[in-house]
């Protein structure tokens, strides 16, 4: 069994994998000052609910885009665990050519996403847009070769609704939903109508110029957490596919442990 950890601004996403299939998954709010021993009883809680023991877990894999919480996720494996994780890091061992200008740049999380994707729905020799509705909303571009090659970053929905309660006086903090119509008849409904169909139409709009700029054609799969409210009123949306960041994990642990066992096969036959 494969214990994946996606450590996110707003959560920590956490799914176990019984080979190929993922049979649990949970999220954490992602508290930056939460110590080693806080997060191994939060996560072995979670599996002894589950009935996941702990001995039975034979990897650990980690992606993540909050470095004060690296460290202390490393730490709380190893205690609780007794296992070594593998770190993905994306300028080191990406496991996919990373075509922009600073490879150390990119998020963990958005290179995972496109190894997902490609792997998932590569086999139609088109790129792939893939975009995450996370605290920031993300669109990545891979090629029809696998390759990344860049992308765009916008603030989420989220983050855009609370900017708007902070820098006025009379605004609500509202959740961001779909509203019954554009016009708003009231500050809520206004409100909503900007922020919801102000995005779904980003996305459109964002979606056409990524295409044209890679050749026409393009698969685009949508993730992260509203992606199911915001993508289904979304035309250029194709696959609405929220675990993509825990598979992705789950592909790239695999690839590194096959090129370990290549290795130790190749060394043991030298001897």
């Amino acid at each position: 069994m494969l214990l994946a950890i996606d450590v996110g601004n707003t959560h920590i996403v956490i799914g176990v994998f019984r080979g190929e299939t993922l049979v649990h998954s949970w999220r954490l709010t992602t508290i930056r000052e939460r110590t080693a021993d806080e997060l191994g009883i939060l996560v072995s809680d979670l599996c002894d609910r589950h009935e996941v023991r702990q001995s039975e877990i034979s990897g650990i894999v980690i992606a993540s885009v909050v470095p004060p919480l690296t460290g202390t996720l490393i730490s709380m494996v190893t205690q609780y665990f007794g296992r070594v994780p593998l770190l993905f890091e994306p300028a080191v061992n990406g496991g996919i050519p990373i075509l922009i200008d600073n490879p150390a740049e990119v998020g963990a999380d958005r290179v995972v996403n496109s190894i997902a994707a490609f792997a998932t729905y590569g086999q139609q020799g088109l790129p792939i847009i893939v975009i995450d509705f996370g605290t920031a909303t993300t669109f990545d571009a891979v090629s029809a070769k696998g390759e990344y090659l860049g992308g765009v970053i916008c603030p989420g929905p989220q983050v855009s609704a609370d900017a708007l309660v902070q820098r006025t006086a009379k605004l609500p903090r509202i959740d961001v939903r779909k509203p019954p119509r554009v016009i708003g008849t009231n500050t809520i409904g206004a409100m909503q109508a900007g922020l919801f169909w102000g995005y779904v139409d980003m996305v459109e709009g964002l979606v056409k110029r990524i295409k044209s700029e890679l050749g026409g054609a393009a698969i685009v799969v949508a993730t992260g957490g509203l992606a199911s409210i915001v993508a289904p009123e979304s035309k250029t949306v194709d696959h609405v596919d929220p675990e993509l960041t825990l598979r992705g994990l789950r592909l790239w642990w695999e690839r590194q442990a096959t090129d370990s066992r290549s290795t130790d096969s190749r060394q043991s036959s030298k001897q």
